[in-house]
């Protein structure tokens, strides 16, 4: 086993750089989580949202009304297009 030893002053920079990599790396991480999946909504969201059934949501999925991806068997939405059909269904 070696053992290094360094200056108090030298550890505490470094230790500042960690701090601070680590920081730039978390909000990477946040942001790129957004672009993902972090603004979708799944199927229960969007039947709060558009106050439907599960069976009414599995409609307008069949029907194309809903554009969604899934993620093995988990379905994904993205809120614009729940926006929108909420706008065309309040207009009716």
């Amino acid at each position: 086993m070696e053992v290094i030893t360094i200056e108090k002053k030298t550890y505490e920079a470094m230790m500042e750089c960690f701090r601070i990599l680590t920081a730039k790396v978390d909000a990477l991480c946040r942001e790129c989580d957004e672009k993902r999946m972090g603004r979708w909504l799944d199927n229960q969201d969007v039947c709060q949202i558009l106050n439907i059934s599960l069976r009414t949501l599995q409609t307008y999925r069949s029907n194309r009304m809903l554009p969604y991806t899934q993620i093995g068997y988990k379905m994904f939405y993205k809120p614009e297009d729940v926006g929108k059909l909420l706008e065309q269904s309040s207009a009716l």
